[in-house]
């Protein structure tokens, strides 16, 4: 059954990453999360200065760790310690650092990236400002079309978001969406990318592994 699994998301991975690159996003896949951090590596020499999304998934690939390590200066606002000030002045930093590192919440079969925010700043940074962008995703945020990618942001992204912050809007409740008008919202701006900004360079890498929410 295993091996029925993996065939099933290599072939959509491999659709995927067709379609992306059709779009013009530097697009590759990669086995597993461990190979994904290895593929940033390569891309990120320690002079670059580094924005960080809140994402779980960057964080689950262990990359982070690694460019500290290299001496890359970082810009993460979920960085212990900081307060609610500290944690604005990092995401306002964002769209000047030569790379942005974040994930996204679905991609589509035909090559679209679709995303949703609160503050905003990781939609806002992953069209313009930085130099570069990487966005990594894993098998589990593929979808079958914009639709379904907005579908799976309301109903399955969202709602583990905010009770991972410790939010309380009716989707942390319920397990749905119900677009609420509570002020613990946190779909409060959508980027659909059909095609890779002009003055962006965009890179993705889809995982074959589960990650993030």
């Amino acid at each position: 059954m295993d091996e029925i699994r993996e065939w099933f998301h290599s072939v959509r991975i491999q659709e995927t990453v067709k379609n992306l690159i059709r779009h013009g996003f530097d697009a590759i896949h990669v086995s597993d999360r461990r190979a994904a951090c290895n593929e940033i590596l390569k891309r990120v020499p320690p002079s670059k200065t580094v924005g960080v999304g809140g994402s779980v998934t960057i964080r689950e690939t262990g990359i982070l760790e690694k460019l500290k390590e290299q001496g890359n200066t970082m810009f993460d606002h979920w960085e212990p310690g900081l307060g609610p000030e500290e944690s604005l002045k990092v995401r306002k930093a964002h769209p000047s650092c030569d790379l942005f590192l974040t994930s996204t919440n679905a991609v589509t079969l035909a090559g679209e990236i679709v995303s949703a925010d609160g503050f905003c700043n990781r939609i806002s940074s992953a069209a313009f400002g930085p130099q570069e962008v990487i966005i990594v995703a894993g098998r589990n945020k593929i979808v079958r079309d914009i639709q379904a990618a907005l579908a799976r942001i309301k109903d399955v992204a969202a709602p583990m978001s905010a009770r991972r912050f410790g939010l309380n809007p009716p989707c942390a409740q319920l397990g749905r969406c119900v677009d609420c008008d509570s002020p613990d919202r946190i779909c409060r701006g959508t980027l659909i990318l059909e095609r890779r900004p002009f003055a962006t360079k965009v890179g993705v890498i889809l995982v074959q592994e589960d990650l993030g929410y």
